[in-house]
């Protein structure tokens, strides 16, 4: 079937959060769409209840391609944040570029026959010279154009920015990267990054990083307070470097598991600061699950930053699949809806329909993309179609069997949940 034919799809359900200008009518009113030369030419309301749900293509915010698929070799962490760090370290001495193409191609694949349309990967960056996975990622982002939207960022200690000679290095590379591989996103495609947690002298190292990324012209994406200690307050600091420098809507935070064990009202004021930034937060709910909470007893805390508390507060929040196969996280997959799923489980996340756009409109928008993945007519007909029965059928694996739609053409199954 080619883009130019005229496809209709009977009956779905377009929640609330996705519709886009002109799409009107109650929650549980049923559409049909009719899809042509790549875009959705028509969409109108028809009578009796939805028969699937249909959703954009996904956005994942939050991916580490250059470790994906390593944990066979380097070996898991079982919970240990910072043995996970050692043992990726360690692995990563004998990367070498055909490797790294191997696994992060792998999965791009799995991410794309999965349902997914743009997803941002961090980069291990640990030194000053730019990392072998660089140049891998600028001839995949060049070989998935119009399939896959790619952004990277350096994920690079904080103390490495103490060296100012070494700090300007990275920032120039990414601002040159982005000078050569860059189109019209908002966003360009490389970001500067950072790991954040419980560091010494946390305001001033953190005041270098954003005069570098405001004096070239960079976003940023920091993993920030990555444990379950109360006195780990990077995500404010954060918050207020962000509206010094005049940076808002163009931060991203990763994590912020510590915001679920601090006192209500200190989240609150905290979570306050982060909307007046334009911050934009992510869940990672597998790995933290994983790595947050003892390992000698049962776990009490969820590793999962507050999501429903940001939302009330005005943040923007996203769901992100995070680490697969490695040593952060020894299990898991490119599906998105698999993530999603569990992050509804953990932070109770109801009703569900009502948070898809923490793995569609909302990552998009911070991705800065052409399209935020609200579904009208115009828009793109980059589109997943799922047998939903009900609301509560989504979670289930029969209601994740998908139909992917890419400019207006569906893909084959083989590979697709």
């Amino acid at each position: 079937m080619s883009s130019g034919q005229r496809v209709i799809l009977q009956a779905v359900c377009l929640p609330p959060v996705l519709r886009g200008s002109g799409v009107e009518g109650p929650p549980a009113q049923a559409f049909d769409l009719w899809l042509q030369q790549g875009r959705v030419s028509e969409v109108f309301a028809v009578p009796g209840p939805p028969q699937g749900l249909l959703l954009p293509r996904l956005v994942d915010l939050h991916v580490h391609l250059d470790k994906s698929y390593t944990v066979a070799q380097a070996g898991p962490a079982d919970g240990d944040l910072f043995a996970a760090i050692s043992r990726m370290a360690q692995h990563r001495q004998g990367w070498t570029k055909a490797d790294l193409r191997s696994r992060m191609q792998r999965a791009l694949s799995d991410a794309y026959q999965s349902g997914t349309r743009a997803l941002r990967t961090h980069l291990d960056w640990v030194e000053g010279q730019q990392p072998l996975s660089l140049a891998v990622f600028a001839e995949l982002l060049a070989e998935w154009r119009g399939r896959l939207a790619l952004q990277c960022v350096s994920l690079t200690p904080l103390d490495v920015f103490d060296d100012a000679a070494v700090a300007q290095g990275i920032a120039q590379t990414l601002a040159a990267f982005n000078a050569a591989h860059g189109d019209a996103q908002t966003i360009g495609p490389a970001l500067l990054g950072c790991f954040i947690y419980r560091n010494p002298d946390l305001q001033a190292r953190l005041e270098r990083v954003f005069a570098l990324a405001a004096r070239h012209g960079l976003a940023m994406d920091l993993h920030v307070d990555e444990g379950l200690d109360v006195d780990a307050c990077g995500l404010l600091h954060v918050a207020q470097l962000t509206i010094a420098h005049g940076l808002q809507g163009r931060v991203t935070c990763g994590h912020a598991c510590s915001l679920s064990v601090q006192p209500q009202a200190q989240a609150e004021r905290t979570l306050a600061l982060c909307a007046q930034a334009g911050i934009h937060l992510v869940a990672l709910p597998s790995t933290n699950l994983y790595l947050q909470g003892s390992w000698q007893t049962t776990p009490v805390e969820r590793g999962i930053t507050r999501l429903r508390e940001a939302r009330a507060a005005g943040v923007s929040t996203s769901i992100a699949t995070d680490n697969v196969a490695d040593s952060f996280y020894p299990y898991g997959s490119y599906d998105l809806l698999e993530t999603f799923g569990l992050g509804a489980q953990m932070a109770h996340l109801a009703p569900v329909l009502d948070w898809l756009g923490a793995i569609t409109t909302a990552p998009a928008r911070a991705m800065g993309l052409a399209w935020d993945g609200a579904i009208a007519p115009g828009c793109p007909a980059d589109l997943m179609h799922l047998p939903l029965a009900d609301t509560f059928t989504l979670l289930s694996p029969q209601g994740r069997h998908r139909r992917v739609y890419v400019a207006g053409v569906l893909q084959p199954e083989e590979g697709i949940a």
